[in-house]
């Protein structure tokens, strides 16, 4: 037998109150690794649930999914820590060469994982992130939100993305063992691409089918949440032109 592309894959779901979604998740995930593995482009994977202090039957359901699964990996927060908290406990728990990040409600088909890793493989690429051929599907509203977000990075850090936030990175271990992600909201997505550009890292972006969400109620575009990605995303832009200054 040849030898795996990529030694262990991971795979982590950030949690918050997504007892509805969960199995689904974990099932999809399953799928996936027995996929890559019985392929030969993976040696290994596993999978990690990050509960962000859910106040439904999310923790519960986890440490099941765990005791059943010696695959499952449980990450519990003490209080809630949003986006950018739960996806930095994400990565500092896997222990894959591949790492990818997405949310519970699987929000396009886990198989268009075969081609990212192709695409990493291939193209040589430090992390490789999807963008939505179509979102309009969330309303109207999220899309010009999206439009004017992604022009905030592109004017603020010269880097040429689609769709920064949508929730499907897959990273190198070389990444995060140089990348040091500070943010704690939702502006963590754009932290690290632009992190990784900015680095000299070979970012590859390609197109998925998008599903939007059907259960639950996404926060994304809340006044505070934006607050806090503008907060964050101004830091980051002080945090470089220090470095450029002292280089």
């Amino acid at each position: 037998m040849s030898t795996p592309r990529f030694g262990r894959f991971s795979v982590f779901f950030p949690m918050w109150n997504e007892e509805e979604y969960l199995q689904r998740a974990l099932n999809a995930a399953t799928e996936l690794g027995e996929e890559l593995l019985a392929a030969g482009t993976v040696g290994d994977y596993e999978m990690i649930i990050v509960n962000d202090a859910s106040t439904d039957a999310t923790p519960r359901l986890a440490d099941e999914a765990a005791r059943v699964n010696p695959r499952v990996k449980v990450v519990h927060h003490p209080t809630n820590r949003k986006l950018g908290g739960s996806i930095k406990s994400g990565f500092a728990a896997a222990t894959g060469d591949v790492v990818l990040y997405t949310d519970a409600d699987l929000p396009f088909d886990m198989r268009e994982v075969h081609k990212a890793l192709r695409l990493m493989g291939q193209y040589e690429a430090d992390l490789v992130a999807a963008y939505r051929f179509d979102r309009t599907g969330e309303g109207y509203v999220r899309v010009i939100y999206s439009f004017f977000y992604n022009l905030l990075v592109r004017v603020l850090f010269g880097c040429r993305f689609r769709d920064v936030n949508f929730a499907f990175k897959l990273v190198r271990r070389s990444v995060l063992d140089r990348v040091e992600l500070h943010s704690e909201g939702s502006f963590i997505d754009a932290e690290l691409m632009v992190s990784a550009r900015k680095m000299g890292m070979n970012v590859v972006q390609f197109g998925v089918d998008y599903f939007p969400r059907t259960r639950g109620v996404s926060t994304l575009s809340s006044p505070s949440v934006i607050v806090k990605i503008l907060r964050e995303a101004f830091a980051l832009r002080s945090s470089l032109n220090a470095l450029d200054s002292a280089s």
